[in-house]
């Protein structure tokens, strides 16, 4: 049985982490409602410019001169898997669950036959792949100095995708990453960006395009998928910070108990210390 000191020690311990699993968990509460709003306010536009690419790209997808970002190369014989995590830990399985996607996802394609590579975004995504698939990391982008998540910094992969995409790098993308729905709820996602894949939609006969759909789409494709991937960051920040919240909460409330349970213990143990020093006293007096 532990003494009254190791007791005393354990439960100021305790107290100790609760104090700092409160103040992140405040700390991502305040970040969170940033980032959602970012999110949020993010939706909107990116849904509405792949309703029009979806137009565009339904009239121009069986031209002989559509451009390769949404035409493709004809294989899919490469696939490049872009894994988006986040710089750091204390975030419930939202990093595990995107990890999870992306390696079934290789695992899918390894017995296929089918060649993967992986691009990571965040270093937890980077290590919870490391083990099996190392050999397959192609670049890493480290996104620990960004503050605050800009365009910048998704036209900066986007441009390192397309790149790949035409050095002939691989023939198929795909972007990993969580889209936010609640502060406990976030949903893994799979979303293929290259070759630039659209839902049908009815926009496309409410215009028309001048020069022509195929010009249009060469200067659009590439934002396209900068689009894309900072919906994916967003998303992912929110997603992030809802996960470190509800991860916090619980680890108060976790540590609260374990206080509670540790002051039982430590006011039965010096209630029986007591307890037995008056037993010896009394048996010394009794035995003059």
């Amino acid at each position: 049985m532990p003494s009254l000191k190791d007791l005393k020690n354990r439960i100021a311990s305790v107290k100790s982490t609760r104090k700092i699993t409160k103040a992140m968990q405040m700390v991502a509460a305040a970040k969170l409602r940033r980032a959602q709003d970012a999110a949020e306010a993010a939706r909107p536009y990116t849904e509405r410019f792949n309703a029009v690419m979806a137009g565009l790209a339904a009239s121009a997808a069986s031209s002989p001169t559509a451009p390769r970002l949404l035409a493709g190369t004809g294989r899919d014989d490469v696939h490049l898997l872009v894994v988006m995590t986040s710089e750091r830990g204390l975030c419930g399985g939202f990093n595990s669950t995107i990890a999870r996607l992306a390696r079934q996802r290789a695992e899918e394609l390894l017995r296929q036959g089918k060649t993967v590579k992986i691009l990571t975004v965040g270093k937890k995504g980077r290590e919870a792949l490391k083990r099996d698939h190392a050999q397959r990391f192609v670049n890493h982008v480290d996104l620990s100095a960004e503050k605050r998540m800009g365009y910048d910094v998704a036209q900066r992969i986007a441009r390192d995708i397309i790149h790949r995409f035409e050095a002939g790098e691989f023939d198929v993308a795909t972007i990993f990453y969580n889209r936010f729905q609640s502060v406990i709820s976030q949903v893994p996602t799979a979303r293929q960006v290259i070759p630039a894949s659209f839902e049908e939609t009815s926009v496309s006969p409410l215009y028309e395009y001048e020069p022509h759909e195929e010009g249009i789409l060469g200067d659009l494709l590439p934002r396209g998928v900068a689009t894309q991937v900072f919906s994916a960051l967003l998303e992912n920040g929110a997603s992030e910070q809802g996960a470190r919240m509800s991860a916090m909460d619980s680890a108060t409330r976790n540590a609260g108990d374990m206080i509670d349970r540790l002051t039982i213990q430590y006011n039965r143990s010096r209630q029986a210390s007591i307890t037995k020093e008056l037993i010896e006293i009394i048996s010394g007096a009794e035995a003059l």
